[in-house]
């Protein structure tokens, strides 16, 4: 897997000698001298990944890393710090910084690879969900406020047949985390949503940590779950595997709590940045199909929905028949009531709907006071019963505002079902000339289509009219 790798150093061999292993490997390596420089190259240049070198002059590699990660422009690059110094406080100073790793000089290539492509797998993910936010946010169908339980405890799984071990780790994140210890076969039964982060120890008898990183990556519900490998310090081939298998990180023995946090705290900010991300653009497609006043689907997507069940209808399935509802006298109400009414009218309206279609059934908002319901595999006197079903419940139970008062509110209907080679248009114009004939018949009433009703036979189509709303 190709990337674009800011490189990032103030002497000119460790530049060129990075350079050299990444192009060898054909990635795309772009340099920068010191933190300043890479500040301003990792805005330009969007790098996948940052290997930042610690000692620099002008601005170190801890705070160039610091300024990349409040930046909403780049908070989402994974960096790498490189440094000679393999000191606790270092890796300290710069998990806590934001950095996502760190190796040490004279690097290793199969781990400087490793750790390079693991982390481009993270970012491939974090600016595709970034681009469709971005298309969201275009079209205003976006809520920029949507969180993704940032300040909660993160809820973390110790996968370990050590029990001493697994109980020392769980004491370490005890007070930031929510820690739970549990054997391979629950691990394997989890969800992405049930936990932030999972451990897993590769020294066992038993357990086969690189066959579970590998079946959480190869599972839809766990595929993007941090998973932190703990590793022994000679073991260094199983660590650089458990990479290339879909792990996150890797703590080495002995584990030191603090920079166990350090490392857990950083898997938990990236898994929910994404998983912010991804609230925000279901949100938005929510709300691109949704009526926010509502809650029923849109204009736009029962014409998408019903473009497709008159194609298949056309194919050879069963006919669509369509129901357009327009609530009487809606006018009046706000005239009288006012439109803070005349929403709660049109919500109480969208609950009695919803609870009088089938699950099938596509219930809509056309506009204003009027309404679709697109009932596939329905015929005539089918789609007629419904309708009259959803009128009676509509008429027979008075809506009651907020103010205390009680508004009888009737509604008239008109039905067409699909025929051979007719298009969505002409279906809903059917359906709103029937539409027409029931408000002229005197309203509180279902019509049919002629075409429709010749089909249905006209004993099964005639509704009794009301007193009018």
């Amino acid at each position: 897997m190709s990337a674009r790798v800011l490189v990032v150093d103030d002497i000119e061999a460790n530049r060129k000698l990075l350079h050299a292993k990444l192009s060898n490997e054909y990635f795309h390596v772009i340099t920068a001298v010191d933190g300043v420089d890479a500040i301003e190259r990792a805005r330009a240049e969007e790098p996948d990944v940052i290997l930042m070198d610690v000692m620099m002059p002008r601005m170190d590699g801890v705070e160039a890393t610091r300024e990349l990660k409040v930046d909403p422009r780049t908070e989402h690059i994974p960096v790498v710090m490189v440094t000679a110094l393999n000191e606790r406080e270092e890796r300290l100073r710069g998990l806590g910084a934001g950095a996502d790793d760190f190796l040490t000089k004279p690097v290793n290539d199969l781990l400087l690879l490793s750790r390079v492509r693991a982390l481009t797998k993270y970012k491939l993910v974090a600016d595709e969900l970034r681009k469709r936010e971005a298309s969201g946010r275009r079209i205003g169908a976006l809520d920029l406020n949507a969180s993704a339980r940032a300040s909660e405890p993160a809820r973390i799984l110790v996968v370990d047949e050590n029990e001493r071990q697994a109980k020392r780790i769980c004491k370490y994140l005890e007070g930031l985390h929510r820690p739970l210890s549990l054997g391979e076969a629950t691990a394997m039964g989890i969800a992405s949503s049930m936990v932030d982060v999972l451990i897993v120890s590769l020294e066992n008898d038993q357990l086969d940590g690189l066959r579970l990183c590998a079946y959480m990556r190869s599972e839809e519900a766990t595929r993007d779950l941090p998973i932190i490998v703990v590793a022994e310090p000679d073991d260094s081939e199983r660590a650089v595997r458990a990479l290339e298998l879909g792990a996150s990180d890797i703590v080495i023995k002995p584990i030191d709590a603090e920079e166990l946090n350090a490392r857990v705290k950083t898997q938990v900010r990236k898994k929910r940045y994404l998983d912010a991300l991804r609230s925000r653009l279901d949100q938005s497609m929510e709300l691109a199909v949704t009526d926010q006043l509502t809650g029923l689907h849109n204009r736009r997507y029962m014409r998408m929905q019903l473009e497709q069940f008159v194609r298949r209808a056309h194919m050879g399935d069963p006919q669509v028949s369509v129901l357009i509802v327009d609530l009487d006298f809606f006018k009046r109400i706000n005239d009288i009531y006012g439109h803070n009414a005349g929403d709660e009218v049109l919500k109480e309206f969208s609950r009695r709907l919803r609870e009088n279609i089938r699950p099938m059934d596509l219930a809509c908002r056309y506009g204003g006071e009027e309404f679709v319901i697109v009932m596939p595999e329905t015929r005539p006197g089918l789609a007629y019963s419904a309708a009259e079903r959803l009128r009676k419940k509509v008429a027979e139970t008075p809506f009651r505002l907020k103010s205390g008062e009680d508004l009888r509110v009737t509604m008239s209907g008109g039905i067409s079902t699909s025929e051979e080679d007719e298009d969505i248009d002409h279906l809903l114009k059917r359906a709103d000339d029937a539409l027409y004939q029931a408000k002229s018949n005197g309203r509180n009433r279902i019509e049919l289509h002629e075409s429709a009703a010749a089909r249905a036979g006209d004993h099964e189509t005639q509704s009794e009219p009301s007193q009018d709303a």
